[in-house]
């Protein structure tokens, strides 16, 4: 595992500092609203003091890629009333509902003792891994799946109906799960190809689970938004990676001198 910065004031400073800049740098990049860059700069402060470069390199490279892959076949979707709103441009419900739960996970790091970090940040990981691959299959299925079904009961339903899945959708979402667990091997945040395989998995699952919420409670309970769900799944790819960690037992331990010794799978 990367060594974790100094929890000084120098070190939050600095990342306030560099997030501010970045920030004012990045605002007339059409991804984020006005209201969206101010949020992410503090999550990027939030991330690089407790986590240090590598932890705010993964965040940013999920954020682009996801903006990324919004706009492909961006006209199209907008054309069928299936684009994300805003011209693709993610505002602040957007930022902690993809976030929230890495954010938390990597706050938890620099509090527990080290022989903990490992674990909780597998669930960062995962958590991230599991929002890419719901973007990834939720655009590229509105834009390229040829035949949606309704996850509940495999009725054929229209693209961009909560809950619909389709073959084209399903394989982008595995497509951006092994891609953001790959990125975080290579920043040093998994360790193994056993733990690169789990995030990958779990990432998948929590997808296909946010499809059943969708299908579900979200039909029923006006007040569970998009961004609610959003943070419900990666709620339960955190948790189902750090379960099937902490169930290896001597497993985790050996996650975290591998992670010590070699910097990450990639390294």
């Amino acid at each position: 595992m990367p060594p974790l910065p100094p929890q000084t004031l120098a070190t939050w400073a600095l990342a306030l500092v560099l997030n501010g800049g970045l920030i004012a740098l990045a605002q007339r990049a059409p991804l984020l609203t006005k209201a969206g860059w101010v949020h992410a700069g503090v999550l990027g402060t939030v991330l690089w003091g407790c986590l240090g470069w590598r932890g705010w390199l993964a965040v940013v490279a999920y954020l682009a890629l996801g903006s990324l892959v919004t706009r492909l076949g961006f006209r199209r979707k907008q054309a069928r009333g299936l684009a994300e709103a805003r011209g693709g441009r993610r505002g602040p419900e957007n930022v902690w509902g993809s976030a929230l739960v890495g954010a938390v996970l990597a706050m938890a790091s620099v509090l527990v003792p080290p022989p903990w970090r490992p674990l909780l940040l597998l669930g960062f990981a995962a958590s991230f891994s599991a929002k890419l691959a719901d973007t990834c299959g939720s655009e590229i299925g509105k834009r390229w799946g040829r035949r949606t079904l309704l996850i509940t009961t495999l009725r054929p339903v229209p693209p961009g109906t909560e809950g619909a899945v389709s073959l084209e959708g399903s394989l982008a979402s595995a497509v951006g799960a092994a891609a953001m667990a790959a990125l975080m091997a290579a920043l040093g945040w998994i360790a193994t190809p056993q733990a690169w395989a789990l995030v990958t998995l779990v990432g998948l699952l929590a997808t296909l689970a946010e499809s059943v919420i969708g299908a579900t409670l979200q039909q029923r309970l006006p007040w569970l938004s998009n961004e609610l769900v959003n943070g419900l799944q990666t709620l339960l790819a955190a948790l189902l990676a750090m379960g099937s960690a902490a169930a290896l037992g001597g497993g985790l331990l050996a996650l975290g001198r591998a992670a010590a010794q070699g910097g990450g799978l990639l390294a």
